[in-house]
């Protein structure tokens, strides 16, 4: 027998109880599997007598015993209950005497809340576009060009926007050189913003072998703080100007772009193809959240604090494997703080319960042409797409993958199709956080 006690918010605890005979029986039967294979010194294996099992075994064995029975009961009894557990129940023993001829425990535990989800018409939703142009292709490869800039020597000419000027430099402060105020051969491309503006336009006009000295004062919030929103007296030497060359936009350019055969209409596609699916793929990522902020807007339910803590833990484990993937040292054993992570925590877990609530109570869920669609899609970025296709049906956890993204789209549309929408069109350089 079980009953169920309602302790405030989600949280319940069940009190039930498991006859003694239960657990004796179930323990004889594992030392009788155990006495199989022990060894215990003076007997042969499969020869050890029950009792000496017991007095050898019967202590741990028992505590396994307990700690299974505690398990399935409690699972028999939310089955029977009808309750939707959330997370992992804390046990408790009642009964200290394991021999008595019950063992009465209690389990606490959190269940699953109730989704409300409100009128999704009385929300408003911006749903941005994006239509790839000629100026966008050929904008890329400007910026694709500038990547790979080459510098000459412009002989007696003077520093203009966009030359690199090497130089020499030192900046005082009441007469004193300042910490990290001085370089020698020190690399400025003027106009790419890597100095302040005010050190950059001092470079401006001067010839290779002039030097010359200019006051500047440091903004206050600059992050050298001996410096920051104070004047300081810079002198500047520049050694050497050098003009920049882009390269051209041939057979060369596209080859060293991966182009083998350095056609360059080829290249313009390609790039036209990279850029639209990217562009593409972040257009429904911000449609996406916006959808999703809809959704946290208008649904109420609480948040069970085991699913809360789980998530918060799956993102500190992720955000250290991100920081060692990228070369970071992390010591051994080392965590960092919960609280972090607390409000994606909440955010992740709160939209996990209502995209469940709301695909079962609309049929939402992802339909098999839908995921194959999708897969497809994914496939054709690659050079061999017939290969992708079948990487994804290799692996069901890949497939699952797929069909949580699908889900969500059909989410998003359920949400645009409701919603008072706004319709947006972005630039290229907008979506790609210019």
């Amino acid at each position: 027998m079980s009953n169920v006690e309602t302790l405030g918010g989600l949280q319940r605890r069940l009190n039930a109880s498991i006859p003694q005979q239960t657990i004796r029986g179930e323990v004889e039967n594992r030392l009788k599997r155990l006495g199989r294979t022990a060894k215990v010194h003076g007997f042969r294996p499969g020869k050890v007598p029950l009792k000496v099992l017991e007095q050898q075994y019967g202590a741990s064995v028992q505590q396994e015993v307990i700690g299974d029975s505690l398990q399935r009961t409690f699972a028999d009894a939310a089955i029977a209950n009808k309750l939707q557990v959330a997370g992992y129940p804390q046990f408790e023993l009642i009964t200290q005497d394991l021999n008595a001829p019950q063992i009465e425990f209690s389990a606490t535990f959190e269940v699953y809340p109730e989704v409300v989800i409100g009128d999704i018409g009385g929300e408003s939703v911006n749903r941005v576009s994006f239509t790839l142009s000629d100026a966008d292709v050929e904008e890329t490869i400007k910026t694709l060009r500038k990547q790979r800039t080459e510098y000459k020597k412009a002989d007696g000419r003077a520093a203009q926007a966009d030359d690199q000027v090497r130089i020499d430099f030192s900046g005082k402060l009441d007469g004193v050189v300042f910490e990290g105020g001085e370089a020698k051969d020190f690399n400025v491309v003027l106009g790419s913003g890597r100095m302040l503006p005010d050190f950059e336009n001092a470079i401006l006009g001067m010839k290779a072998g002039e030097t010359k000295s200019f006051d500047m004062t440091f903004p206050a919030d600059y992050h050298g703080k001996d410096v920051a929103g104070k004047q300081v007296t810079f002198t500047i030497t520049a050694n050497v100007v050098e003009a920049a060359h882009l390269p051209e936009v041939d057979a060369d350019f596209a080859k060293a772009l991966g182009v083998t055969d350095g056609d360059v209409e080829k290249l313009k596609q390609e790039i036209r193809d990279n850029i639209g699916r990217e562009a593409q793929r972040r257009v429904k990522v911000r449609n996406k959240d916006a959808a999703m902020d809809a959704l946290l807007k208008i649904a109420q339910l609480d948040v069970p604090k085991a699913l809360l803590e789980s998530e918060s833990q799956r993102l500190m484990e992720q955000s250290v494997q991100d920081m060692e993937a990228r070369g970071m040292k992390i010591p051994k054993g080392m965590k960092l703080p919960a609280d972090m992570f607390a409000e994606r925590a909440t955010k992740r877990v709160k939209l996990g319960l209502i995209l469940a609530e709301l695909v079962g109570k609309h049929n939402l869920n992802a339909k098999p042409e839908q995921v194959e669609a999708m897969v497809q899609e994914y496939a054709q970025s690659f050079e061999h797409p017939a290969e992708v296709v079948s990487w994804y049906h290799a692996a069901p956890e890949r497939m699952r993958e797929v069909e949580n993204l699908v889900l969500e789209e059909n989410v998003v549309a359920w949400v645009m199709a409701g919603a008072k929408v706004t319709d947006q069109t972005v630039k290229l350089t907008e979506l790609m956080g210019e």
